[in-house]
């Protein structure tokens, strides 16, 4: 029995031992596996820490770069704002100005009327008084000379009318003198502001073209056997050429500068070409003459861009390039009207007037030049018809019409054109005039004079800038000789045509001789 019993103890010990030595190691394995995943976790944890803190710190610098961006926009639209403001302030402060001067004006135009109408009274009673003593002096000469009431009144009213002339010269005098001081100032002031302001070169366009050579063997090329090269380049370009004992030089010759640049470019593209013949000669001037209009168009374009014009036809862009080939006395046209225009706009700016529209107008008011040899008329009207045609602003051509006074200005603008074509042709060495017209002008400028009464010589002076007057002393008083002065001003103004202005100067002397024998 004890020998059943004991295997079986035996066996039952060792399940139980290894009941407890599994359990054991279960147990064993639990706490390895838990120790395992908590050093998980705690990894875990770190490593999400570690993540976060990294988080945070690209959070934080992508705040800090966000907030970077935004301060130095903030920066910038303060800035923006500013010098808004700025300019905000100064057109008040330019506005203010402008009231200050127009309320000055105001109160000087409301003075100016006060004065006029105290004058006026003045006159009135200066009537009222004349016809009192004209009324006695009637009443005087009936008792006293027993004349006829209508001679009496005829002897009245002569005496009268010597003493009113005399009065109304001396107050007519006066009022000019008062208004010439302040007009002129005001004149003088404005246009040398303008003039200071915009300063171009003096160019006056030649009537001939040196054209260099690269060998005098290179002339009797250009003449041809038999001059047939040099008379065809004459026949088809219209321009004569000159070939004389200068070294290495030919001389084109023409009035009109377009024919002369074609010829200047014709030549020196056969000179370089090395082929000249009459056939070869004929191609270059065909191929030169087309390539000519995009030149035009080109001197065009950079004349509006130079004012800052836009919105231009581009036929009327093509004619206005034309005006480079113009002259009117030797002064370049599209660099006359560009002048004209940057004056017009730099008055235009002290007038408070439209600046883009007065430059357009002063580009535009010659023209008519440009094709006044193709189309018959004056150049004002054809320059009318091409404002109208490519609908220009009412503005640009009333100053077409007006500059030269064939009709009334209807603007402020076209006045100011009128002004700066002015200027533009009188500043000295703008423009040359030939001998015979020169003279002729003279001598029609002393003429106007010599047709006025009471006048015994004229003189025109400093190249017809002035023409000095001599009266008779005993036909014109001092009175008179104000009157005479602005006689042959207007008469001068209405029978004559002239650059600048012609100053006027009336001269009366008296001499006392005697003779001791």
């Amino acid at each position: 029995m004890m020998e059943v019993v004991f295997p079986i103890l035996l066996v039952v010990v060792g399940m139980s031992v290894g009941f407890i030595i599994n359990h054991l190691i279960n147990n064993s394995k639990i706490n390895n596996s838990n120790k395992k995943a908590e050093e998980i976790i705690d990894k875990a944890k770190k490593e999400a820490e570690k993540a976060k803190r990294d988080s945070l710190f690209e959070t934080k610098e992508e705040i800090h770069k966000l907030k970077l961006e935004t301060d130095k926009e903030i920066k910038e639209k303060k800035e923006e704002l500013k010098v808004s403001e700025e300019r905000l302030i100064q057109r008040e402060n330019n506005m203010d100005k402008r009231d200050e001067l127009f309320q000055k004006r105001e109160l000087s135009l409301d003075e100016k009327e006060k004065e006029i109408l105290e004058s006026q009274k003045d006159i009135q009673a200066e009537y009222a008084k004349i016809e009192e003593l004209k009324q006695n002096e009637l009443e005087q000469l009936t008792k006293i000379a027993h004349l006829p009431k209508d001679e009496a009144k005829k002897l009245v009213m002569k005496k009268v009318e010597e003493t009113m002339s005399k009065e109304i010269a001396e107050y007519i005098k006066e009022r000019e003198d008062e208004a010439k001081l302040e007009v002129d100032k005001k004149a003088k002031n404005m246009l040398v502001t303008s003039m200071q302001r915009y300063a171009a070169d003096i160019a006056n366009e030649q009537t001939i073209t040196v054209v260099n050579l690269p060998d005098d063997e290179m002339k009797g090329r250009i003449i041809g056997r038999e001059g047939r090269n040099i008379r065809t380049i004459e026949a088809i370009t219209g321009v004569d050429l000159i070939i004389d004992d200068t070294p290495e030089a030919v001389v084109l010759s023409s009035f009109d500068p377009l024919r002369r640049e074609i010829a200047r470019v014709t030549l020196e593209t056969l000179i370089k070409d090395g082929r000249i013949h009459p056939t070869r000669i004929e191609e270059l001037y065909d191929k030169v003459s087309k390539d000519m209009k995009q030149k035009i168009i080109d001197f065009g374009q950079s004349a509006l861009f130079e004012l800052g014009i836009t919105k231009v036809d581009p036929e009327l862009i093509e004619i206005i390039g034309k005006l480079h080939f113009r002259t009117s006395f030797g002064q370049n046209a599209l660099q006359h009207s560009i002048e004209v225009a940057h004056l017009s706009g730099l008055m235009a700016s002290e007038f408070g007037e439209n600046v883009q529209l007065a430059k357009r107008a002063g580009l535009l008011h010659d023209i008519g030049k440009a094709i006044d040899h193709e189309v018959e008329g004056s150049h004002v009207e054809i320059g009318v018809d091409i404002a109208k045609r490519y609908h220009e602003n009412d503005v640009v051509v009333n100053t077409i019409a007006s500059h030269h006074g064939d009709t009334e200005a209807k603007s402020v603008i076209a006045v100011i054109v009128a002004i700066a074509d002015a200027l533009s042709a009188s500043r000295p060495g703008a423009r040359n005039d030939s001998l015979e017209n020169y003279i002729k002008r003279l001598e029609q400028l002393e003429g106007v004079a010599k047709e006025i009464p009471g006048i015994d010589k004229s003189y025109a002076v400093q190249a017809g800038r002035e023409l000095r007057v001599i009266v008779k002393p005993e036909e014109v008083d001092d009175l008179g000789a104000h009157k005479i002065a602005r006689d042959v001003k207007e008469k001068i103004e209405s029978t004559m045509q002239y650059p600048g202005t012609i100053k006027v100067t009336v001269v009366r002397e008296t001499r006392a001789q005697e003779e001791a024998r």
